[in-house]
């Protein structure tokens, strides 16, 4: 931009970052003497004035464009600007909320138009998500558990029965791909610790025996047990203490990137974690836990997915973090996992420092049978470093699984 730029210059260059500069050069090339001064208002008005504003970034601008011409039904504006967004690269999962705002404030039919268009939008430009039916048993069922605190739990497709627990500060979303395979062939229940998602949360702190007893209160409701289990982080925590205390529930377990006991000197981390949320929230730790949870190169190369664990950290509710920061800081299971008698597949991170490689061996080495496999490049979220991996591993491991006894069969 020339030092003498006006606010004519200013605003063509915010509006080429917007729209894109074939959008733009076709605007002004094609104005006449008839709209000249109609363009020229706009680019100095609209996209230096307000859109060059600092109080908001670009893309909370992009998002509130959709929500306002999605409301006035201006179309041709909305596919012009959901057409940029996509282009430019903001998350398709905020698009869709946005709509789904849009939705209860604008109207179902104006919802609806919106969708198609986007839609259409997403498919041209080869980035459609891939197709999640509504029909059963394919359609994500979604309820609560009867029992107090309640426990919300998701549950998808059919065959055997199969659990998923999630890590600390996330929810039952950090399985949605890995959950949308295994229900071609598994009945598949997602929950969400106390404290998270949309699971209640109870004052704290709480115990690793508090979280190990609303897992066995869901399986137990469900009645669908004895249940494969995965657990990650947190996760595999719980599934310990339920191989343990809970034999009865599980028909095999895989333990990712989780630990059985931390070093003393790993109460001083946990302590101090637990003091910065309480006193600054989930955004004093957001970004240190994003580092630990996915490594360098990771989210170098996927910086749209480190961003959205981000977000979805800073969702997190502080207390039910805390209080489950609390138990895991003195998880302590190591020494009776030498009775569990449970089918066990240990999976580690080669990389991750938080649940090392160490402590898989340390777990899988007390177990009878167990087996231990280690993704040398993965971090602490295996399962979104090295999906098909991980999900090999884990659909080998629980084919290899006893199938569960059906009321419907007779034992004779």
């Amino acid at each position: 931009m020339s030092d003498r730029a006006d606010d004519f210059d200013r605003g063509v260059v915010n509006r080429r970052s917007v729209l894109g500069d074939a959008w733009v050069d076709k605007s002004l090339a094609g104005a006449t003497a008839f709209n000249a001064d109609f363009q020229s208002l706009i680019t100095r008005y609209a996209w230096n004035d307000i859109w060059g504003r600092p109080g908001l970034e670009h893309e909370t601008r992009r998002l509130l464009v959709l929500g306002m011409t999605m409301g006035l039904a201006r179309w041709e504006e909305f596919e012009l600007h959901c057409r940029a967004a996509i282009e430019h690269g903001v998350s398709i999962e905020k698009i869709k909320e946005t709509l789904m705002q849009g939705a209860i404030y604008c109207g179902v039919p104006a919802a609806n138009t919106a969708f198609k268009i986007t839609t259409d939008l997403l498919r041209a430009a080869g980035k459609l998500p891939p197709s999640q039916s509504l029909a059963a048993p394919l359609r994500v069922a979604s309820h609560h558990t009867f029992s107090a605190p309640q426990i919300h739990v998701t549950v998808q497709g059919e065959g055997p029965p199969l659990v998923m627990s999630h890590a600390l500060g996330l929810d039952a979303g950090m399985w949605d791909a890995l959950a949308a395979r295994l229900a071609a062939k598994h009945t598949v229940l997602r929950y969400e610790h106390r404290g998270h998602g949309g699971s209640a949360v109870p004052p704290g702190p709480y115990t690793m025996t508090e979280l190990v007893d609303d897992a066995a209160r869901v399986i137990r409701e469900w009645g669908r047990g004895p249940v494969a289990w995965i657990g990650l982080s947190m996760g595999g925590m719980v599934g310990q203490g339920l191989a343990i205390d809970h034999p009865e529930l599980l028909r095999g377990a895989v333990l990712a990137n989780t630990t059985a006991r931390y070093p003393e000197a790993a109460a001083a981390t946990w302590a101090a974690r637990i003091a910065a949320v309480e006193q600054g929230g989930m955004a004093a730790v957001a970004d240190a836990v994003v580092e630990r949870y996915l490594g360098p190169d990771f989210r170098a190369a996927h910086p749209a997915e480190a961003a959205a664990l981000k977000a979805k950290l800073l969702r997190s509710d502080p207390a039910g973090y805390v209080g489950c920061c609390h138990a895991i800081a003195r998880v302590d299971w190591l020494d009776r996992l030498g009775a569990v008698r449970t089918p066990t597949l240990v999976i580690a991170g080669g990389k991750d420092a938080g649940a090392t490689p160490e402590m898989a061996r340390a777990i899988a080495g007390r177990i009878a049978g167990a087996e231990l496999v280690v993704f040398e490049e993965a971090s602490h979220l295996s399962v979104a470093e090295e999906p098909e991996r991980f999900h090999d591993t884990v659909a080998g491991f629980l084919a290899s699984l006893k199938m569960p006894f059906s009321p419907s069969e007779n034992p004779s």
